[in-house]
């Protein structure tokens, strides 16, 4: 990035507008990347807690707590800072779901029942269009709630959760 601002220093010294415009767009592209970066890999930090809980069949503060804060965390960062529109929109998650499905399973084999699975008996033992679905119920809430109501509704839709119950008792 440090490259581009002296490109677009020497693009605006030089008149060079177009040139300047280009590299603009450039940095607004690298921007969107880091950003889409940040919100996969709370994506993928929820669905390992998913998955866990899916194939545990209970949850733990912990959990909940991370799903949360992932959660949370997503809201913040896809709102762009016009705070009207999103980086990846309501219905554009599939893919997104699709890939962190695949990345959680891998960093959840290390962790459920104490690690007895490795990612590919995982997978097999995993539902996976349930986990996206629940997934993808949950980021439905950043659209509706804002940061301060998020995290109140989420906790509410716990009780749907394998165990979800029992936790909030």
């Amino acid at each position: 990035m440090v490259q581009e601002l002296v490109d677009l220093r020497a693009s605006i010294a030089a008149g060079c507008y177009e040139d300047a415009l280009a590299i603009i767009d450039d940095l607004e592209g690298m921007s969107k990347q880091a950003i889409i970066r940040n919100i996969e890999s709370f994506l993928i930090r929820m669905i390992v807690h998913l998955v866990k809980n899916q194939v545990e069949q209970r949850l733990t503060n912990s959990w909940a707590a991370s799903i949360a804060d992932s959660l949370r965390q997503i809201n913040k960062l896809n709102l762009k800072d016009n705070k009207k529109s999103y980086y990846i929109k309501e219905n554009e998650w599939l893919p997104y779901l699709e890939e962190a499905l695949e990345a959680a399973i891998i960093e959840a084999s290390i962790e459920v029942r104490g690690g007895i699975y490795n990612s590919v008996q995982l997978k097999e033992l995993v539902n996976g269009e349930e986990i996206m679905a629940t997934a993808q119920k949950f980021l439905d809430l950043t659209y509706v709630y804002s940061g301060r109501e998020l995290l109140s509704i989420i906790q509410a839709n716990f009780a749907e959760l394998p165990g979800g119950e029992t936790w909030q008792k």
